[in-house]
């Protein structure tokens, strides 16, 4: 019987950058397996390689050397064109800074990567109604950013990277820029998000939201350093 397919698959990854005539090893080998429905946690100190590593596992960055594999996919051979198609049907990114489009309604950010998927009016709009109902936002869908709070646009940036329904999920110190209580509605919404099988992978230096998944991965210098199971 062969092996199930893995949701994410780094291994060997390393990423240089040109810095006259000493360059930045930003990731030093670096190897990484998700299973389908994990939630990892990816922590460290400011200048670890923790973002540099997402970038790559998100198909936004090639590295230098290595491969990246999502649902068995090499993700570092695609061309620009394909790694951009296959972001938006099989990858959400959820960033710090909520990226939403100012003039759009919370509906109209949310339909925006359902549009480039292809989808018509009428099941953009039912898939926005449906998302923003699943984060709680029922009453906003009619707002816009500046009427909605750092919170509730959190949640907008969630919903919307959910909308294509893809195998994974890409956080990006999403608490970074919200309260302590806001934080931690977040972090409940990241935990019901992976019960219902979302496979998760996080980037942060907060101690709550690392708490919360079920694997820490840490970084320092650009090399994993510990890899643990913490629930």
């Amino acid at each position: 019987m062969s092996e199930p397919t893995l949701a994410l698959s780094a291994r060997d990854l390393r990423r240089d950058y040109p810095m006259g005539e000493s360059p930045v090893h930003a990731l030093r080998g670096v190897s990484l397996n998700v299973a389908p429905g994990e939630y990892v946690a990816i922590v460290g100190p400011s200048g670890c390689g923790k973002s540099t590593l997402l970038n790559l596992l998100g198909a936004i960055d090639r590295p230098s050397t290595g491969t990246v594999s999502i649902q068995g996919m090499r993700v570092d051979q695609l061309n620009d064109r394909e790694r951009t198609r296959f972001r938006l049907l099989h990858i959400g990114f959820v960033f710090q800074r909520f990226y939403l489009m100012p003039a759009l309604t919370a509906s109209e950010n949310v339909e925006l990567p359902l549009a480039e998927a292809g989808l018509n009016r009428a099941q953009r709009r039912a898939r926005a109604r449906e998302l923003l109902s699943y984060v709680g936002l029922d009453a906003r869908i009619g707002h816009r950013p500046s009427q909605l709070s750092g919170g509730e646009q959190q949640r907008v940036a969630i919903a919307r990277a959910l909308g294509n329904r893809p195998a994974l999920l890409l956080c990006d110190e999403p608490t970074g820029e919200l309260d302590a209580h806001t934080g931690a509605a977040m972090i409940a919404l990241f935990e019901r998000l992976n019960a219902d099988g979302t496979t998760i992978v996080v980037v942060t230096h907060e101690a709550d939201i690392a708490a919360a998944a079920w694997r820490a991965v840490h970084m320092k210098d650009g090399a994993i350093v510990s890899d643990a199971r913490v629930r």
